[in-house]
Protein backbone atom coordinates (compact mmCIF):
# COMPACT_ATOMS: atom_id res chain seq x y z
CA UNK A 1 0.00 0.00 0.00
CA UNK A 2 1.14 3.55 -0.75
CA UNK A 3 0.31 6.87 0.85
CA UNK A 4 -0.05 10.37 -0.51
CA UNK A 5 1.98 12.90 1.40
CA UNK A 6 0.75 16.48 1.27
CA UNK A 7 3.03 19.23 2.59
CA UNK A 8 1.93 22.77 3.37
CA UNK A 9 4.59 25.48 3.37
CA UNK A 10 3.69 27.81 6.22
CA UNK A 11 5.26 29.73 9.12
CA UNK A 12 6.43 28.58 12.52
CA UNK A 13 3.88 30.94 14.06
CA UNK A 14 1.07 29.12 12.23
CA UNK A 15 2.14 25.50 12.59
CA UNK A 16 0.06 24.81 15.74
CA UNK A 17 -3.01 26.45 14.18
CA UNK A 18 -2.41 24.42 11.03
CA UNK A 19 -2.15 21.16 12.97
CA UNK A 20 -5.39 21.85 14.83
CA UNK A 21 -7.19 22.69 11.59
CA UNK A 22 -6.03 19.44 9.96
CA UNK A 23 -7.09 17.38 12.95
CA UNK A 24 -10.53 18.99 12.86
CA UNK A 25 -10.80 17.71 9.28
CA UNK A 26 -10.14 14.18 10.57
CA UNK A 27 -6.52 14.06 9.42
CA UNK A 28 -4.11 12.14 11.64
CA UNK A 29 -0.37 11.51 11.45
CA UNK A 30 0.71 15.14 11.14
CA UNK A 31 4.43 15.88 10.73
CA UNK A 32 6.08 19.25 11.41
CA UNK A 33 9.51 20.26 10.13
CA UNK A 34 11.15 23.52 11.17
CA UNK A 35 14.52 24.88 12.31
CA UNK A 36 13.45 26.26 15.69
CA UNK A 37 16.29 25.45 18.14
CA UNK A 38 15.34 23.54 21.27
CA UNK A 39 15.35 25.47 24.53
CA UNK A 40 17.46 24.26 27.45
CA UNK A 41 14.23 23.09 29.12
CA UNK A 42 13.18 21.10 26.03
CA UNK A 43 16.65 19.63 25.78
CA UNK A 44 16.57 18.48 29.40
CA UNK A 45 13.03 17.04 29.14
CA UNK A 46 13.97 15.06 26.02
CA UNK A 47 17.29 13.87 27.49
CA UNK A 48 19.23 15.13 24.47
CA UNK A 49 22.92 15.32 25.29
CA UNK A 50 23.91 17.56 22.39
CA UNK A 51 21.94 19.37 19.74
CA UNK A 52 22.14 18.76 15.99
CA UNK A 53 23.41 21.54 13.78
CA UNK A 54 20.41 23.20 12.13
CA UNK A 55 20.22 25.86 9.43
CA UNK A 56 19.18 29.31 10.66
CA UNK A 57 15.53 29.59 11.68
CA UNK A 58 13.88 31.81 9.08
CA UNK A 59 10.37 31.31 10.40
CA UNK A 60 9.41 28.76 7.73
CA UNK A 61 7.64 25.53 8.69
CA UNK A 62 6.49 22.53 6.66
CA UNK A 63 3.38 20.76 7.95
CA UNK A 64 2.75 17.40 6.26
CA UNK A 65 -0.10 14.91 6.46
CA UNK A 66 -0.69 11.49 4.93
CA UNK A 67 -3.71 10.09 3.08
CA UNK A 68 -4.04 6.47 1.94
CA UNK A 69 -3.48 6.28 -1.82
CA UNK A 70 -6.38 3.96 -2.66
CA UNK A 71 -7.18 5.62 -5.98
CA UNK A 72 -9.92 7.83 -4.56
CA UNK A 73 -10.15 11.51 -5.46
CA UNK A 74 -8.70 13.81 -2.78
CA UNK A 75 -9.96 16.99 -4.44
CA UNK A 76 -12.64 17.66 -1.81
CA UNK A 77 -10.25 17.09 1.09
CA UNK A 78 -7.65 19.44 -0.40
CA UNK A 79 -10.39 22.01 -1.01
CA UNK A 80 -11.28 21.86 2.69
CA UNK A 81 -7.61 22.26 3.63
CA UNK A 82 -7.30 25.33 1.40
CA UNK A 83 -10.46 26.85 2.90
CA UNK A 84 -9.04 26.18 6.35
CA UNK A 85 -5.81 27.92 5.35
CA UNK A 86 -7.65 31.00 4.18
CA UNK A 87 -9.66 31.13 7.40
CA UNK A 88 -6.44 30.98 9.42
CA UNK A 89 -5.10 34.07 7.64
CA UNK A 90 -7.47 36.17 9.77
CA UNK A 91 -5.64 35.00 12.91
CA UNK A 92 -2.03 34.37 11.95
CA UNK A 93 0.49 34.73 9.13
CA UNK A 94 0.28 31.39 7.32
CA UNK A 95 2.98 32.24 4.81
CA UNK A 96 2.73 31.01 1.23
CA UNK A 97 0.30 28.18 2.01
CA UNK A 98 1.63 26.28 -1.01
CA UNK A 99 0.62 22.61 -0.97
CA UNK A 100 2.85 20.02 -2.63
CA UNK A 101 2.33 16.27 -2.87
CA UNK A 102 4.45 13.14 -3.10
CA UNK A 103 4.08 9.38 -2.66
CA UNK A 104 5.57 7.27 0.08
CA UNK A 105 5.66 3.51 0.65
CA UNK A 106 3.61 1.89 3.39
CA UNK A 107 6.49 1.30 5.77
CA UNK A 108 6.21 -0.84 8.87
CA UNK A 109 7.36 1.91 11.22
CA UNK A 110 7.37 -0.36 14.28
CA UNK A 111 9.41 -3.20 12.77
CA UNK A 112 11.33 -1.72 9.84
CA UNK A 113 14.32 -0.80 12.04
CA UNK A 114 14.88 -4.46 12.89
CA UNK A 115 16.93 -5.03 9.74
CA UNK A 116 19.66 -2.93 11.37
CA UNK A 117 19.85 -5.09 14.52
CA UNK A 118 21.55 -8.45 14.07
CA UNK A 119 23.51 -10.79 16.34
CA UNK A 120 26.87 -9.61 17.65
CA UNK A 121 29.29 -10.43 20.46
CA UNK A 122 30.79 -8.53 23.36
CA UNK A 123 33.72 -10.50 24.73
CA UNK A 124 32.22 -14.02 24.93
CA UNK A 125 28.58 -12.90 25.15
CA UNK A 126 26.38 -13.40 22.08
CA UNK A 127 23.56 -10.85 21.95
CA UNK A 128 20.84 -11.93 19.55
CA UNK A 129 17.53 -10.31 18.56
CA UNK A 130 14.60 -12.56 19.41
CA UNK A 131 13.40 -12.70 15.79
CA UNK A 132 16.70 -14.08 14.45
CA UNK A 133 17.33 -17.83 14.31
CA UNK A 134 20.17 -19.10 16.47
CA UNK A 135 22.92 -20.55 14.29
CA UNK A 136 24.05 -24.10 14.96
CA UNK A 137 27.60 -22.98 15.74
CA UNK A 138 26.29 -20.51 18.35
CA UNK A 139 24.17 -22.92 20.37
CA UNK A 140 26.79 -23.40 23.07
CA UNK A 141 27.57 -19.69 23.50
CA UNK A 142 26.71 -17.44 26.44
CA UNK A 143 23.45 -16.17 24.94
CA UNK A 144 21.31 -13.13 25.66
CA UNK A 145 18.21 -12.51 23.57
CA UNK A 146 16.71 -9.04 23.30
CA UNK A 147 13.67 -7.44 21.74
CA UNK A 148 13.81 -3.74 22.65
CA UNK A 149 10.22 -3.20 21.53
CA UNK A 150 9.71 0.56 21.89
CA UNK A 151 12.36 0.89 24.61
CA UNK A 152 16.00 1.81 24.38
CA UNK A 153 18.65 -0.88 24.43
CA UNK A 154 19.77 -3.42 21.86
CA UNK A 155 23.27 -3.59 23.32
CA UNK A 156 24.81 -2.47 20.06
CA UNK A 157 25.42 1.14 21.03
CA UNK A 158 28.89 1.97 22.33
CA UNK A 159 27.53 3.21 25.66
CA UNK A 160 25.73 -0.08 26.37
CA UNK A 161 28.80 -2.08 25.40
CA UNK A 162 30.96 -0.03 27.76
CA UNK A 163 28.56 -0.85 30.61
CA UNK A 164 28.40 -4.54 29.70
CA UNK A 165 32.20 -4.82 29.76
CA UNK A 166 32.24 -3.26 33.22
CA UNK A 167 29.54 -5.65 34.46
CA UNK A 168 31.65 -8.53 33.12
CA UNK A 169 34.60 -7.27 35.13
CA UNK A 170 32.84 -6.41 38.38
CA UNK A 171 30.53 -9.44 38.50
CA UNK A 172 32.38 -12.30 36.80
CA UNK A 173 35.88 -10.93 37.09
CA UNK A 174 38.91 -10.81 34.79
CA UNK A 175 42.49 -12.00 34.88
CA UNK A 176 43.40 -8.76 36.65
CA UNK A 177 40.40 -8.35 38.93
CA UNK A 178 38.51 -10.73 41.21
CA UNK A 179 35.22 -9.41 42.60
CA UNK A 180 34.73 -9.64 46.36
CA UNK A 181 31.00 -10.21 45.88
CA UNK A 182 30.27 -13.04 43.45
CA UNK A 183 26.47 -12.60 43.59
CA UNK A 184 25.90 -8.86 43.78
CA UNK A 185 22.65 -6.98 44.10
CA UNK A 186 22.42 -4.54 41.17
CA UNK A 187 20.45 -1.33 40.63
CA UNK A 188 19.86 -0.49 36.95
CA UNK A 189 18.91 3.19 36.60
CA UNK A 190 17.23 3.90 33.26
CA UNK A 191 16.72 0.20 32.55
CA UNK A 192 15.14 0.64 29.09
CA UNK A 193 14.77 -2.77 27.45
CA UNK A 194 16.32 -4.40 30.52
CA UNK A 195 19.49 -5.48 28.73
CA UNK A 196 21.88 -4.48 31.53
CA UNK A 197 19.66 -6.07 34.18
CA UNK A 198 19.57 -9.29 32.15
CA UNK A 199 23.33 -9.27 31.59
CA UNK A 200 23.86 -8.76 35.34
CA UNK A 201 21.55 -11.65 36.25
CA UNK A 202 23.04 -14.03 33.70
CA UNK A 203 26.53 -13.17 34.93
CA UNK A 204 25.53 -14.13 38.48
CA UNK A 205 23.78 -11.21 40.18
CA UNK A 206 21.39 -12.50 42.82
CA UNK A 207 18.84 -9.74 42.28
CA UNK A 208 18.27 -6.61 40.18
CA UNK A 209 16.18 -3.53 40.78
CA UNK A 210 15.48 -1.21 37.86
CA UNK A 211 14.00 2.24 37.36
CA UNK A 212 12.92 4.13 34.27
CA UNK A 213 10.81 7.18 33.44
CA UNK A 214 8.88 5.25 30.78
CA UNK A 215 6.26 2.73 31.92
CA UNK A 216 6.63 0.86 28.61
CA UNK A 217 10.14 -0.12 29.69
CA UNK A 218 8.66 -2.25 32.45
CA UNK A 219 6.87 -4.33 29.82
CA UNK A 220 9.97 -4.65 27.63
CA UNK A 221 12.14 -5.64 30.58
CA UNK A 222 9.68 -8.27 31.84
CA UNK A 223 9.27 -9.73 28.35
CA UNK A 224 13.03 -9.91 27.83
CA UNK A 225 13.55 -11.57 31.21
CA UNK A 226 11.03 -14.24 30.20
CA UNK A 227 12.74 -14.76 26.82
CA UNK A 228 16.02 -15.30 28.68
CA UNK A 229 14.41 -17.84 31.06
CA UNK A 230 14.95 -15.63 34.11
CA UNK A 231 12.62 -15.89 37.09
CA UNK A 232 10.52 -12.73 37.33
CA UNK A 233 11.12 -12.77 41.10
CA UNK A 234 14.77 -11.87 40.47
CA UNK A 235 13.83 -8.38 39.27
CA UNK A 236 11.86 -5.49 40.75
CA UNK A 237 11.18 -2.49 38.52
CA UNK A 238 9.81 0.97 39.24
CA UNK A 239 8.61 3.87 37.11
CA UNK A 240 9.98 7.20 38.27
CA UNK A 241 12.86 9.64 38.49
CA UNK A 242 15.46 8.64 41.05
CA UNK A 243 16.93 12.16 41.04
CA UNK A 244 14.18 13.89 43.00
CA UNK A 245 11.50 11.31 43.80
CA UNK A 246 11.95 10.71 47.53
CA UNK A 247 9.34 7.97 47.61
CA UNK A 248 11.16 6.12 44.82
CA UNK A 249 14.48 6.52 46.61
CA UNK A 250 12.88 4.94 49.67
CA UNK A 251 11.39 2.10 47.62
CA UNK A 252 14.74 1.41 45.96
CA UNK A 253 16.46 1.36 49.33
CA UNK A 254 19.55 2.68 51.10
CA UNK A 255 23.00 1.07 51.09
CA UNK A 256 21.62 -2.10 49.51
CA UNK A 257 23.57 -2.38 46.26
CA UNK A 258 26.95 -3.79 45.34
CA UNK A 259 26.65 -2.21 41.89
CA UNK A 260 24.63 0.67 40.47
CA UNK A 261 24.69 0.86 36.68
CA UNK A 262 23.34 3.82 34.71
CA UNK A 263 23.56 4.06 30.95
CA UNK A 264 21.81 7.39 30.54
CA UNK A 265 23.26 10.75 29.46
CA UNK A 266 25.69 13.22 30.98
CA UNK A 267 23.01 15.82 31.72
CA UNK A 268 21.09 13.21 33.71
CA UNK A 269 24.05 11.60 35.44
CA UNK A 270 25.29 14.94 36.80
CA UNK A 271 22.16 15.79 38.87
CA UNK A 272 21.72 12.11 39.75
CA UNK A 273 25.23 11.67 41.18
CA UNK A 274 24.39 12.97 44.71
CA UNK A 275 21.75 10.25 45.29
CA UNK A 276 23.98 7.34 44.22
CA UNK A 277 26.24 7.00 47.30
CA UNK A 278 23.21 6.38 49.53
CA UNK A 279 22.15 3.51 47.27
CA UNK A 280 25.56 1.78 47.43
CA UNK A 281 27.05 -0.44 50.09
CA UNK A 282 30.53 0.50 51.27
CA UNK A 283 32.94 -0.68 48.59
CA UNK A 284 30.17 -0.77 45.96
CA UNK A 285 30.66 0.41 42.38
CA UNK A 286 28.86 3.00 40.27
CA UNK A 287 29.17 2.04 36.59
CA UNK A 288 27.95 4.68 34.18
CA UNK A 289 28.02 5.59 30.51
CA UNK A 290 26.05 7.56 27.96
CA UNK A 291 28.64 10.30 28.39
CA UNK A 292 29.75 12.14 25.26
CA UNK A 293 33.52 12.71 25.38
CA UNK A 294 33.46 16.49 25.77
CA UNK A 295 31.41 16.11 28.98
CA UNK A 296 33.74 13.56 30.58
CA UNK A 297 35.37 16.01 32.98
CA UNK A 298 32.06 17.56 34.05
CA UNK A 299 30.59 14.15 34.89
CA UNK A 300 33.79 13.04 36.66
CA UNK A 301 33.71 16.14 38.83
CA UNK A 302 30.05 15.60 39.71
CA UNK A 303 30.68 11.97 40.71
CA UNK A 304 33.67 12.96 42.84
CA UNK A 305 31.72 15.84 44.41
CA UNK A 306 29.10 13.27 45.46
CA UNK A 307 31.82 11.48 47.48
CA UNK A 308 32.70 8.60 45.17
CA UNK A 309 36.23 7.77 44.01
CA UNK A 310 36.74 7.31 40.28
CA UNK A 311 38.59 4.03 39.71
CA UNK A 312 38.63 3.83 35.92
CA UNK A 313 37.60 5.65 32.78
CA UNK A 314 37.13 3.87 29.44
CA UNK A 315 36.43 5.15 25.94
CA UNK A 316 34.75 3.64 22.90
CA UNK A 317 34.38 5.93 19.92
CA UNK A 318 33.22 9.30 21.21
CA UNK A 319 31.57 7.77 24.28
CA UNK A 320 32.91 7.41 27.83
CA UNK A 321 32.43 5.06 30.75
CA UNK A 322 33.25 6.24 34.27
CA UNK A 323 33.37 3.68 37.08
CA UNK A 324 33.57 4.91 40.66
CA UNK A 325 33.62 3.30 44.11
CA UNK A 326 32.14 4.15 47.49
CA UNK A 327 35.01 4.05 49.98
Amino acid sequence: MKWKKYTVETTTAAEDFMSSMLMELGIEGIEIEDNIPLTKEDQADMFIDFLPELPPDEGISYVSFYVEDDGSDQTELLKQVKIGLENLRDMVDVGSGIITSSETEDLDWINNWKKYFSSFTIEDILIKPTWEELKEEDKDKFLIEIDPGISFGTGKHETTQLCIRQLLKYIRGTEDYTPKEKSPKVLDVGCGSGILSIVALKLGAREVVGTDLDADCMISTRDNMEVNHLDAALGTFYVGNLIDDKALQQEVGTEEYDIVVANILADVIIPMAPVIPDRLKKGGYFITSGIIDFKEQEVKEAIEAAGLSVVEINHQGEWVNITAQKQ
